[in-house]
């Protein structure tokens, strides 16, 4: 696999070429009076050329390149310097544009991602009885835990086993679903028959409706990441009415709180092991379940984002 980071410069050169041919042509076509860019990196670099206002999201993988990438700095400054607006996603990722890029304060906008609630929402329907047998999974068993996201190591999967390494002897059948793939799939796989797990269930790569039943079915979600800009798969299992136990890192602690979830230190197994044990056995999902859908609702759904995004937008061009 080639990387941004593999490219040779006249590869460079000839991707910055070609992003700044299919902006040109996509402004003839659509006529916009700005544009909206992803990522402080070659997109919005190549835009600035069009002679049109436009605004950067910084999801903060790009501020990982940013520090990878040394001969991108100079593209992802220039873009940066030159944007009506950035957004920020969380305020862990708002200071960390600030630092990287050295923008003024103002230019710089929180709004979180939002999450799409045709899709993610309480589904009445979406029981254990009626999602795990179609992985295979008996459904007569007990509690679920689920996690969902990419097997790469900044994810915190390794994490999460060894703390069900603990709740597995605390709570009985208690099972955990893991949905997703990527580079450690088959190191995941090896760490879980090292610790003779019991109730991990490996589902893959799920579409966005299969995940959403996966959420509903499950007492407790987990997101035991090491870094997370954002973490936009703990709002989407909050708008499913599903509790949350995450890492206190990046933008987590931004919504998640003791009346939807909690939050423990970063790699630490037990504290986790312990929310979890705690969530489970306290019937969470009943009482601050109920809560947190409303919750996901009232503060991240697309609409409520969008509207923050269009006051940016009229700003630019005002």
């Amino acid at each position: 696999v080639t990387t941004f980071y593999d490219l040779t410069d006249e590869q460079m050169a000839t991707y910055v070429d070609l992003w700044r041919k299919h902006i040109n042509q996509a402004i003839i076509d659509f006529q916009p009076d700005i544009i909206h860019a992803h990522h402080v990196w070659v997109t919005p670099y190549a835009a600035s050329a069009s002679g049109l206002p436009y605004v950067i999201s910084v999801h903060g993988t790009d501020l990982m390149g940013f520090r990878k990438g040394p001969r991108y700095r100079k593209m992802a400054l220039a873009a940066a310097e030159k944007a009506s607006g950035l957004i920020a996603i969380s305020h862990q990722v708002k200071n960390d544009t600030l630092a990287t890029y050295g923008v003024p304060s103002a230019k710089v906008h929180l709004i979180a991602n939002g999450f799409d609630l045709d899709i993610f929402k309480v589904l009445p329907a979406a029981t254990k009885a009626a999602v795990l047998p179609k992985y295979g999974i008996d459904a007569s068993s007990g509690p679920l835990v689920s996690f969902v996201g990419k097997f790469t190591d900044f994810k915190g999967i390794d994490v999460l086993l060894q703390a069900a390494a603990v709740y597995e002897k605390a709570v009985p059948e208690v099972q955990t679903v893991l949905v997703g793939h990527g580079q450690l799939w088959q190191e995941m796989h090896d760490l879980c028959d090292e610790l003779d797990l019991r109730g991990v269930h490996f589902l893959g790569h799920q579409a966005q409706p299969a995940v959403a039943e996966v959420y509903n079915a499950a007492d407790v979600s987990v997101v035991p990441s090491r870094i997370e800009p954002f973490g936009l798969v703990a709002v989407e299992a909050l708008a499913c009415g599903t509790p949350v136990v995450a890492t206190n890192a990046g933008g987590l602690p931004d919504f998640i709180n003791d009346q939807v979830g909690a939050l423990v230190p970063l790699e630490d197994p037990q504290a986790l092991a312990e929310a979890i044990i705690s969530e489970l056995n306290t019937g969470s999902k009943m009482t601050k379940g109920k809560f947190a859908a409303q919750y996901a609702l009232d503060g991240y759904s697309w609409p409520s984002q969008v509207k923050k995004m269009v006051q940016l937008y009229e700003s630019a061009l005002a």
